[in-house]
């Protein structure tokens, strides 16, 4: 048994164990109920849970959330549009989010999918001091798509 302040209160039965909580004021709550014998506390029970619940909240709050931003592009863009997204690409890496770069096809431009698949190396190289490269270029249906990661 663990005292309030604790200190070492030692092996005693389970009604004296009791006894003394009630005296104190506090509950007796089991902590390690694999032990033998069990290791019992006298605590404020709803003290403690609400301190660990305080605990977890705050460790949330300090946890940032990685997001997949996604960025599309056409096999015949144009060099301001291709350096505008690739801006908007290196901010979303260096806020620690992942980039999901999109080629998107229509009509006769599913004949050189190899056009897309150049832009989206073109996009790998402008990015390889913020990202890495987390999937290669695949393609889906009408859309090729690569996954870029944040470098730690």
């Amino acid at each position: 048994m663990i005292g309030a302040d604790g200190s070492q209160l030692g092996i005693m039965s389970v009604e004296e164990a009791l006894a003394s909580a009630e005296n104190e004021g506090l509950d007796l709550v089991e902590v390690a109920p694999t032990a033998r014998p069990p290791v019992v506390r006298i605590m404020d029970y709803g003290k403690f849970k609400y301190e660990q619940a305080r605990k977890a909240r705050e460790a949330r709050k300090k946890q940032h959330h990685i997001q997949i931003k996604e960025v599309k592009f056409r096999p015949g863009i144009e060099p301001h549009d291709f350096e505008f997204k690739v801006r908007h690409a290196r901010r979303f890496l260096e806020e620690g989010n992942k980039v999901k770069a999109t080629m998107m096809f229509r009509g006769r431009q599913m004949a050189h999918p190899e056009l897309g698949r150049e832009v989206l190396t073109r996009v790998a190289q402008s990015l390889e001091d913020v990202g890495r490269v987390e999937s290669e270029p695949m393609m889906e249906a009408r859309t090729m798509t690569m996954i870029l990661g944040p470098r730690k």
